[in-house]
């Protein structure tokens, strides 16, 4: 059963995701994060009957929101593979791509998925309910120094080598279930009234090591610039700096490490996209107060030179 885009993920910086897109009404367009289908349905009101969108989503929970409509193709896959796919469904160039990476609402506001710190779940955490990788996998297998450098580069976690070091010690005795035992273990490495701002960081960086995500935002991006045509927007809603600072650096170099390649003999830059937002596109007071979900999304956008 189909739930409504409000219900399933209120889609995020949506007038101006749609106005920055440039969408041209016979044009090939992409969504990389289909969720609720929000974003899609406001594409897809621009384009004419020649149009297409193709949307990506490797969550089931996602595809049961897929669109009947003739002018539009739900693939049932991360964005990684997007070149791969556009290739199996006769497309080579499009004209425009968005995406909101991310969490949908959804997926916080499902216990069970083991997302959020507001419920008591198992510590699973996947986007794709295929996938062997879990939370409680990663807590209970990974390394000592392994579950630092998790915590470090995906959460930014200062005490890092506290928190894996109580959390290796406690499953010597007993395995680590759930999101309450998680919480409990670390309880020493925060103040009571800091306790939310600990572990929004830490269930994060679990979620991007379940979910590849970093991983998968690069080779997406880096496959970007070969599948739009020139002309063509791309268009990225991030939530945190990670996400922000690959987007910022495809943009500004062509590439997710930000090294920006000289001409050998003249010195100059090869520049393969116009920056269209210098300073990213922040939702508004009244969004946020909808919305509290958009409160740390960035907008940026970009042209193929």
């Amino acid at each position: 059963m189909m739930m409504s885009d409000k219900a399933y993920h209120i889609p995020v910086l949506l007038n101006e995701c749609i106005e920055n897109l440039n969408i041209e009404p016979d044009g090939v367009y992409v969504d990389l994060t289909f969720g609720g289908g929000g974003h899609s349905k406001a594409i897809l009101k621009k384009l004419s009957a020649k149009g297409k969108l193709f949307a990506f989503d490797q969550d089931p929970d996602a595809q049961k929101n897929a669109l009947s409509d003739p002018r539009f193709v739900l693939i049932p896959q991360n964005f990684r593979f997007m070149k791969n796919y556009l290739k199996l469904n006769g497309v080579k160039q499009v004209d425009g791509i968005l995406g909101d990476l991310g969490v949908s609402s959804h997926q916080f506001d499902s216990a069970e998925r083991g997302f959020s710190i507001r419920f008591d779940a198992a510590l699973d955490m996947r986007m794709n309910q295929n996938s062997e990788l879990t939370a409680k996998k990663i807590v209970n297998e990974y390394s000592e120094e392994k579950l630092v450098s998790v915590f470090k580069e995906y959460g930014e976690i200062s005490n890092a080598k506290k928190v894996a070091w109580l959390i290796c010690k406690h499953r010597e005795e007993k395995e680590i279930e759930t999101t309450e035992d998680l919480k409990e273990i670390t309880k020493s490495c925060h103040s009571k009234h800091e306790e939310n701002k600990f572990l929004a960081p830490l269930f994060q960086a679990l979620r991007i090591e379940v979910n590849q995500e970093i991983e998968a935002l690069k080779e997406c991006l880096n496959d970007c610039y070969t599948v739009l045509k020139p002309g063509g927007r791309l268009v990225v809603i991030s939530y945190h700096s990670l996400e922000d600072r690959l987007v910022k650096n495809i943009i500004k170099s062509g590439n997710t490490e930000g090294i920006i390649e000289r001409d050998v003999i003249y010195g100059s830059t090869t520049k393969v996209y116009k920056n269209l937002t210098t300073k990213p596109i922040l939702p508004s007071a009244s969004e946020i107060e909808r919305n509290s979900r958009a409160r740390s999304a960035k907008l940026r956008v970009a042209e193929k030179i």
